[in-house]
């Protein structure tokens, strides 16, 4: 994005109203609490004034086998929910729990996958004003009809009512820098590579490697021996191979071993992994060894960074939502496990130091359902996050390749999403997670030489020669 085009951008946010006005007073009769919660545009000069951005307008066959249609219309009344009003035990009175959020958060088998604990229902393809038609309770909880019957156990509505007062939050845009990066254009297939040989032989193989990998997101290594050994060998070329609830070197079949919908054979959309680690693996790597008796499983790349710059240039103030208003996150599919990050995480992190977006933190599947949050952000965020979404689907940013046994696929799981098209047949596939100190360490250190590394430390000051400006 041009200079111009980002002062403009800036420029623009100060014609945003963004302040709220709250209505209290329920319509007779009705469990819904009307809200004027919704930003709105007010006398912007045509030049400053948020355009709708139209990607491809045609219907497109997605990778899924699902019709979507490519197009952004931006508005900032697009979620409008209102507060509905339930019970959370049999003798309680009604708490408030906003409308989108609550079909959103439904806890019925076809929208929470009973083996996974994920969530299976598509966020945006709900309807932004789905109202509710009916309420009923049973001794086990509310049952809620939108056209689809939600169900809410007791235990659920008592632990996530919403706040009906308006909160203050930081969801301003405070400009942000990126990092130096190159981002593929997904209609080339002349892709990111290395050899293998060159990787294992010497340290000048094992620096293009990583170079490839730090620049782009994402590398292929051709000539990998089609054995789990070689591709553990190659892993830990970088550094050791974090070990996580999944193991350590993972050797896998789609039998969900682990209750997780990468052990599937389901389609999965663009997203990040260890979205509910503390500290997410950095770098995550794939060899297909098999694929028999079937077809499908096509890979997706989707730059995180990319789309960022996408948002910014389009709608700054929603990158700012994404930034701020954090999230929380979860794995619970086995028994033995339930593991949440230490705090709630934003979907797009910026550095403090560096005023630079550094991490992506995106995984629909893993989103818990937040509490304690009142219409105003709910709107906004759901908002935000609809953008996002348009943005990581849209063609032109989606890197669609076929794994093949002898190539390995790594990326960089702070910046990429990845997903898989749905597939038949058996697929054997081994790989592990690098974390990311080790590999910024190895990274720094063959880049510069451990002299000008540790004269550097603590040296936050933004200039290239700096081993720490590379993060």
């Amino acid at each position: 994005m041009s200079k111009i085009t980002s002062t403009r951008a800036l420029r623009s946010l100060k014609y945003l109203n963004l302040s709220n006005s709250w209505s209290t007073q329920l319509a007779p009769g009705s469990r819904c609490l009307p809200t004027n919660c919704r930003p709105s545009i007010v006398n912007a000069p045509r030049q400053f004034a948020f355009a709708p951005t139209r990607t491809n307008s045609s219907i497109a066959t997605h990778k899924s086998g699902r019709n979507r249609q490519h197009v952004f219309e931006y508005s900032p009344n697009d979620y409008a929910s209102a507060y509905t009003y339930l019970k959370s035990s049999p003798t309680s009175q009604e708490g408030p729990f906003g409308t989108f959020w609550l079909r959103d958060s439904c806890q019925c088998s076809k929208c929470i996958h009973p083996d996974t604990r994920q969530r299976a229902v598509d966020t945006f393809s709900i309807p932004r004003d789905v109202s509710v038609n009916d309420i009923q309770y049973n001794e086990g909880g509310a049952e809620v009809q939108y056209g689809h019957r939600g169900v809410y156990p007791y235990s659920f509505l008592s632990t996530h009512f919403n706040s009906p007062k308006h909160s203050q939050s930081k969801v301003g845009y405070t400009h942000s820098n990126f990092r130096p990066f190159k981002s593929h254009d997904p209609a080339s297939k002349d892709y990111p590579t290395v050899a293998y040989t060159d990787v294992m032989s010497s340290d000048e193989g094992l620096f293009e490697w990583l170079e490839k990998i730090y620049v782009w997101g994402f590398c292929f290594v051709k000539g990998v021996p089609v054995d789990p050994e070689s591709t553990k060998t190659l892993i830990e070329r970088i550094a050791f191979i974090r070990h996580t609830h999944y193991g350590g070197f993972w050797d896998f079949t789609a039998d969900l071993t682990f209750k997780d919908t990468a052990y599937t054979t389901e389609f999965l959309g663009a997203h990040t992994d260890n979205t509910y680690f503390t500290d997410p693996a950095r770098l995550q790597l794939f060899h297909l060894l098999s694929h028999t008796d079937g077809a499908g499983g096509e890979s997706l790349l989707v730059d995180g960074f990319q789309a960022a710059a996408r948002m910014r240039a389009e709608n700054p103030s929603n990158l700012g939502i994404l930034q701020n208003e954090t999230q929380p996150y979860h794995s619970s599919g086995n028994e033995d496990v339930c593991i949440l990050p230490a705090s709630m995480e934003p979907v797009v992190k910026v550095h403090k130091e560096l005023n630079r977006i550094y991490q992506i933190r995106w995984n629909n599947y893993d989103r818990a359902a937040k509490r304690d949050w009142d219409l105003h952000r709910q709107n906004r965020w759901y908002n935000a996050a609809h953008h996002w979404n348009n943005i990581i689907t849209r063609p032109n940013m989606e890197i669609w390749t076929q794994l093949e046994p002898g190539t390995a696929l790594i990326f960089d799981n702070w910046r990429m999403m990845h997903g898989r098209s749905e597939f038949t047949g058996k697929r054997r596939m081994c790989g592990g997670y690098t974390n990311n100190d080790d590999f910024i360490s190895k990274y720094r250190l063959l880049k510069f030489g451990r002299e000008k590394v540790l004269e550097n430390l603590g040296n936050t000051f933004v200039y290239k020669d700096n081993p720490f400006y590379y993060i």
